[in-house]
């Protein structure tokens, strides 16, 4: 995507999205219930929150045999992917909470994680949300010198076979977060002078390095120096903590973007999309049908069509607000991509890629 300032034309001349709009409004309003997560999301953060820190706490004590902080790494590595889905994910989109503040307070979980709050917002509410599936805007599918994500990618020999070694790179994406969010910095100031971001001020590059100096120091040099954990055996906990979590976070979000079906925006010769950006969404985007506790621990991922066309809205709100949004889209002749289940949206998205490896999904 070479375009300095790349729209989306309006040719959504049925008013899907207004009228889909006024629907959910009237749910909300009918049913007294706000759009923010409410005491259902906070007892969830907690949980998660406690998956991550507590098992980092028993770390701390030493109790334990080498094996035994191994296996206190990998729950921490579901702690991570916990809070990252179903904490910071709804309180970075302002959904935790009415109130701001809170909002505020539950988005920081970000840091003890390794990332960073405003490099998450415009990655992802940014660039994410808004140029969905887009080679070179969308990080979720771009950068990834491995794979191809994208017809727009060019095809190497190797993507022949990205579908057998893809998740095993999906276990490496929370180490990026170290570096990748430095690199980022330089990256977005250069995608601000094209007027497709927000320039990264001084006062957020120097809460940046502050905040990564202080997980280096929480995440690292503590369990060293008050645990018996050798260098190497810190650094293979340390693997196994963020392979847990890279692999759970990578599959659930390729698993919205990355399946068959799903179409690759049409650009103009202008590098403009040739459609409305609700109808983009609905046409870049799936669902997946899971269990209860699937969705519940996956921040209701599963539901990423509601959650891309309402980011405002909480994540507890999907299930109940899902036929809605269904019922408008097929009514209006639009998409609404889902998989019978998880297992389905794993073979697709294997399927996808497969076809991605091949010159056949090249344009």
């Amino acid at each position: 995507m070479t375009a300095t300032h790349l729209k989306f034309l309006n040719k959504d001349k049925s008013l899907f999205f207004s009228v889909l709009r006024t629907r959910i409004e009237d749910h909300f309003a009918e049913n007294g219930f706000s759009k923010a997560g409410g005491s259902p999301i906070l007892y969830k953060s907690l949980f998660m929150l406690g998956l991550y820190l507590i098992p980092y706490a028993l770390l701390l004590t030493n109790w334990f045999s080498a094996t035994g902080m191994m296996a206190l790494f990998a729950i921490m590595g579901l702690g991570i992917a916990g809070v990252g889905m179903s904490v910071m994910h709804d309180a970075n989109h302002g959904s935790f909470s009415a109130h701001s503040w809170v909002n505020g307070c539950f988005s920081s979980s970000l840091y003890l994680l390794g990332g960073n709050v405003y490099n998450w917002k415009i990655q992802h509410n940014t660039l994410h949300h808004t140029y969905t599936n887009i080679d070179q805007l969308d990080s979720d599918i771009t950068g990834k010198p491995f794979l191809r994500l994208s017809v727009e990618q060019p095809l190497q020999k190797m993507h022949r076979y990205q579908h057998l070694y893809a998740f095993l790179l999906y276990g490496l994406m929370t180490f990026s977060f170290l570096l990748k969010d430095i690199k980022q910095v330089r990256d977005f100031n250069q995608k601000a002078r094209q007027r497709l971001t927000r320039p990264f001020p001084l006062p957020e590059v120097l809460i940046l390095t502050f905040s990564k100096l202080l997980y280096l120091v929480f995440i690292c040099l503590l369990p060293l120096l008050v645990t018996d954990l050798s260098v190497w055996q810190w650094a293979l906990g340390f693997l196994a903590m963020n392979f847990v979590a890279g692999l759970v976070l990578s599959t659930i979000f390729q698993l919205a973007h990355v399946v068959e079906d799903i179409m690759p925006p049409v650009l103009n010769v202008d590098g403009n999309i040739e459609n409305a950006w609700a109808i983009h969404q609905l046409e870049s985007t799936a669902n997946f049908s899971g269990s209860r506790l699937v969705s519940w621990f996956i921040g209701g991922l599963n539901y990423q069509i509601e959650h891309h066309l309402f980011p405002s809205i909480s994540h507890i709100h999907y299930p109940a607000i899902a036929p809605i949004v269904r019922a408008t889209a097929l009514e209006y002749g639009l998409p609404y991509h889902q998989k019978a289940s998880l297992g389905q949206a794993v073979r697709s998205h294997i399927e996808q890629l497969k076809k991605l490896g091949r010159p056949i999904a090249s344009r």
